[in-house]
């Protein structure tokens, strides 16, 4: 057995070698908090001092200006390096200010006499002096002002001197500038470090004496940061180089709006957000008016539907959703003949009063056709069409006339389109559905068709969605697509859906009474470049500073504002290369693109032959 090793036990008369026990070596193990934090070593210099692998150094302001503006202190905390401040604050004696303050100004008005008696010309320092004495005092007396001590630290942290003394004459530059003096904490550097960590004791104890207006300069801090501990990466914070990221769907509500002028990148920074959110399990629907979302959707292997009177893809917009557990299916069939009839008013080009009410009939009658009522269960029936709906009118007393007006979209050229089975399926993580080629007429009817489509499958199933709406200001055109848009970003949360709204016509969106309803409905709001025509409604809509006002009129591409909540940043949107060659809109380089692709092409031919 091995022996116990000893320790000395503390006695005035003799020493005592007691034997240490088991217990005694497992608590002289245990480490404490302290003990992992602590650096492996410290070397404290009259100027800074080095902890592991930094070196430090704490500054202290000796001298304010007369005067101090609001956010003076806001260029040193934007500053894209790592420094630490601690501003303590000491309220001082009413009472034993106001005695120091008569003694103060009795000596400044005996200065004044004795140079009047000597015939010499009024000191304006002194003059200034007196009636700002006299003033503070004024106020204290009325209990207007309180008065402080306070000290404002700064430390610094660099990998070496150079580094360290680079910082030091940024923030110095910064403070000189606005008359405020820094004094670096020579022969005090532990002092002032133990002030700045988050002890609340002010070692270094150099105050400076503050009433509340000009303290309440320093508060709170104007950072410009934007960014959550989740999410994507929407671009790069322009006033101090740090990242905007965030995840919509922690925010109260997970909607976004992009405004900007053709061709400044908001469709760039859409399908840049798109490619991101498709790597954090977010299920992505798109509505293409420009087939801009094609290659994207290649790249990323998603579906791509083109919407046209000649396409071979369909959707019958008397489909009906599946009920939820919390629904009931006459629920579910009266909703969707209000959406029914909203989308024959705007394919008709507007209903009178009789004519609503006859439409409403008719589609529930159509409907019953099938089997499809309010007590059946219709989740394994067929729906019916749109040319089943024009025989119950034909048959139908005061109907004979909305028959006829549908005949063109069950007989005529536009019955490809509307009068056929649905044969689209969006069960995939990235769909797009492009209506470049369809008529400008018929756009708003096949936008509101198309999103009635993913509405109904999206409450189907419960699952992270983004609903991308492009060029929306051609929903905005009519009030039924624009209710039906806002219908959308209103009840989307519900079912764990972020709507995002894309425009560049402004003012079109704006006339509408959907328009700001839109925007307050949407926690994300970016804004590019603008043009002239529009900026003035933009700076009302989102309560523009005339210098965001014209930031934005001067904006090159992919750079604006981001706004969520109550904070807003200046951002520029980055790609990586990879990320840039997927999502680019620019012609030249989609050609240099597809150019590249048929010459590796023609290699690979050549190589196989």
């Amino acid at each position: 057995m091995l022996p116990l090793p000893f320790k000395r036990k503390e006695d005035k008369k003799k020493d005592i070698l007691e034997p240490i026990m088991p217990q005694d070596i497992y608590e002289m193990g245990v480490l404490e908090l302290k003990d992992i934090i602590a650096p492996s070593a410290l070397r404290v210099t009259p100027k800074s001092i080095s902890l592991g692998g930094k070196v430090i150094r704490t500054m202290y302001v000796i001298s304010y200006p007369r005067f101090l503006s609001e956010e003076w202190f806001s260029p040193v905390i934007n500053l894209d390096t790592v420094f630490d401040v601690s501003i303590f604050i000491h309220p001082l004696d009413t009472t034993t200010t106001l005695r120091s303050l008569q003694k103060k100004i009795a000596e400044v008005e005996s200065q004044i006499q004795e140079r009047a008696m000597k015939g010499m010309v009024r000191d304006p320092q002194l003059d200034t002096a007196q009636a700002d004495i006299e003033n503070l005092r004024d106020q204290l007396q009325q209990a207007t002002e309180k008065i402080f001590a306070v000290g404002l630290y700064i430390t610094i942290y660099a990998d070496d001197d150079n580094e360290l003394d680079k910082i030091e004459n940024e923030i110095r530059s910064i403070l000189d500038s606005k008359l405020v003096y820094l004094k670096t904490a020579t022969y005090l550097q532990e002092d002032g470090f133990k002030s700045v960590v988050p002890f609340a004791t002010d070692y270094l104890n150099v105050n400076y004496k503050m009433n509340s207006t000009p303290l309440s300069s320093l508060f709170p801090f104007i950072s410009f940061d934007l960014t959550s501990n989740k999410g994507i990466l929407f671009g790069r914070n322009l006033h101090n180089s740090s990242l905007v990221i965030f995840d919509r769907f922690s925010l109260e509500n997970y909607n976004s709006v992009i405004f900007a002028k053709s061709g400044s990148g908001k469709s760039y920074a859409t399908k840049l957000e798109i490619l991101r959110s498709l790597m954090f399990d977010t299920e992505v629907i798109v509505l293409d008016p420009e087939r801009e979302y094609e290659f994207l959707a290649e790249a990323a292997g998603g579906r791509y539907f083109n919407i046209s009177l000649t396409s071979e893809h369909h959707i019958n917009p008397f489909d009906l959703p599946f009920p939820r557990e919390d629904e009931s299916p006459a629920d579910v069939l009266r909703s969707n003949i209000i959406n029914l009839v909203g989308l024959f008013r705007l394919m008709l080009g507007g209903l009178t009063p009789e004519e609503d009410s006859i439409l409403d009939n008719a589609i529930t009658e159509t409907y019953a056709l099938k089997d499809i009522t309010p007590d059946s269960d219709f989740t394994k029936l067929s729906a019916p069409l749109l040319s089943d709906l024009e025989l119950v009118l034909a048959g139908m007393e005061g109907g004979e006339s909305l028959a006829q007006r549908l005949l063109k979209y069950t007989q005529g050229t536009w019955a490809g389109f509307l009068n056929r089975p649905t044969n689209v399926d969006i069960n995939k993580k990235f769909v797009v559905f492009s209506i470049r080629d369809m008529e400008d007429e018929l756009k708003p009817v096949a936008m509101y068709i198309i999103m009635n489509h993913i509405w109904s499958s999206i409450r189907r199933n419960l699952r992270r969605r983004l609903l991308v709406v492009d060029e929306a200001w051609w929903m905005m055109k009519s009030e039924d697509t624009a209710s039906f848009l806002y219908s959308l970003a209103k009840r989307g949360r519900k079912y764990y859906l972020g709507v995002a709204t894309i425009t560049q016509d402004v003012e079109d969106f704006m006339k509408s009474q959907y328009g700001a309803p839109i925007i307050q409905n949407s926690s994300i709001q970016i804004l590019l470049k603008q043009s002239p025509a529009s900026i003035d409604a933009v700076q009302k809509a989102f309560n523009l500073t005339e210098e965001e006002k014209y930031f934005l009129l001067e904006a090159s591409i992919g750079r604006g504002i981001f706004i969520a909540g109550l904070k807003r940043v200046a951002i520029e949107v980055i790609a990586s290369y990879t990320e840039d060659q997927i999502i680019t809109s620019d012609p030249s380089q989609i050609l240099a693109i597809k150019k590249a692709k048929a010459e590796l092409a023609a290699a690979q031919e050549q190589g196989a032959a």
